[in-house]
This record gives structure tokens, sequence and C-alpha cells, in this order.
């Protein structure tokens, strides 16, 4: 970290999103996206698919339809299915420093679950291809709430799933919607970018922005070792 930064309270739970902040599924996702619409003779520009990131799947559709129209969003949609079965089947590849941070957090018994707009059946799958299933508490989805992201919904169903204060959680997030979502659900949001670089309207949210997960885990270690005794 190039900026002396803390942590500024102690987390009675940390709630993690996937897509982007876990797993490194968000290219996975747009890659298989964009290799659909180009096999249906679609060539789309990169900033529509990145405008889908951290987005619910209704919001994806809407895009696509503004793109493409309804009938040729749905068989974008289906195959793009199919190309990114085959890569959560074979394992989604994991976003640097998750096992170390999770680890860390099992050691000391901190509550930890998963906030994700994904829909449940593809998160559980893709959660139990990765391994990473049995490291939460609770699991919870776009398909359990009634308003996906950045509505809190998601975020508060985490905490009370962890029987957790809202205000006393800790969010790791890689999208600006996810952010907001947190922000708005009362907690604490760190954010680790993947494919979107936070933009003037995200940093003046004022939330705390790292490079990387073992940078959260650093000030995480350091709060904890400062409030020990406390």
């Amino acid at each position: 970290m190039t900026t002396p930064v803390s942590l500024l309270f102690t987390p009675v739970a940390v709630i993690f999103d996937m897509d982007g902040l876990m797993l490194d599924s968000e290219r996975a996702i747009i890659g298989c996206l964009a290799d659909a619409a180009r096999e249906l003779g679609h060539d789309l520009p990169d900033v529509l698919w990145l405008s889908m990131v951290g987005h619910s799947e209704a919001v994806c559709r809407h895009l696509l339809d503004e793109a493409v129209g309804e009938t040729q969003r749905d068989l974008i949609l289906q195959r793009s299915h199919v190309l990114y079965d085959a890569v959560v089947a074979a394992g989604v590849p994991h976003r640097p420093g998750i096992l170390a941070m999770l680890d860390f957090l099992q050691a000391r018994g901190i509550p930890r679950a998963v906030a994700t707009s994904t829909r449940r059946p593809l998160a559980l799958k893709k959660l139990e291809a990765s391994g990473l299933l049995s490291r939460f508490d609770a699991v919870c989805t776009s398909s359990d709430v009634e308003h996906p992201k950045p509505a809190p919904d998601v975020y508060l169903l985490a905490a009370r799933s962890l029987g957790a204060d809202p205000t006393r959680c800790l969010v790791l997030e890689d999208s600006p919607t996810g952010v907001r979502a947190a922000l708005a659900a009362g907690m604490y949001p760190i954010q680790i970018p993947d494919l979107l670089e936070p933009d003037d309207a995200v940093r003046a949210l004022g939330h705390l922005i790292l490079p990387s997960l073992d940078d959260a885990r650093l000030l995480l270690e350091q709060r904890l070792a400062a409030h020990a005794d406390i």
C-alpha cells in the first residue's frame, strides 16, 4: 500500500461478494458473452460487456436488448450459458489472496458470508467447484431477495444469517454497484477493483479502496492485533 491507512473498527463478521472478488469469473462471464455474440454475428464493444459487471441478470438482459433486440439477446444468452457452464464445471480460478483471507478469518473464528448478485443454483455450483463453499457460514444470493444490488437487501440478509449487526460488518467488494449496496446496508465496504477502476463518482463515496485482498487482510491483522486486549 502506498499510503498509510487503517481499519476504523473491529468487524464482528465479514461478508464477501463472489464474482470478481473471490473468483476470477467476471472475465470468464464477459468472455463467454462476447464469444457467443460473435458466433451469432455481433461484434459488440468491450464497453457494453464492462457495463454489465456487478449488475443483476435483469440489468444485463436489458443492456443486451438495447444492443441487439430481444430475439438475438435470447440466443446470445443461451449460447453463453453453454460456454460458461464448461468454465464453471472446470472450477473458476480464485482471485489472488482469497484463500489467505479465508484462512485468517477462520482461524480467528470470525463469521463469513457470501452476498452475490448471481442466482442461487449457479452461485452454489461455482463455490462448490472452486472449493470455497465449505468456507462460509451463509450464502445469500439474488434468488433470496426482492431487490438486487445496488439495493442493500442481499447484504442485510447476509448479516441476519450470521446474527450480526450490519453496522459492524466488513464487506469486501470489487464493483461500484456492490459498494453502493454495502453502504446502503450501513456496512463498511473495502473495494478491491477488478475489471472496473473506480471513477471520481465512486471515489466520492468515501469508502476504502485497496489494490488486493492481501492488503485488506493486513489491515485486518493490524486492527485485531492493536485491539487484542480491549
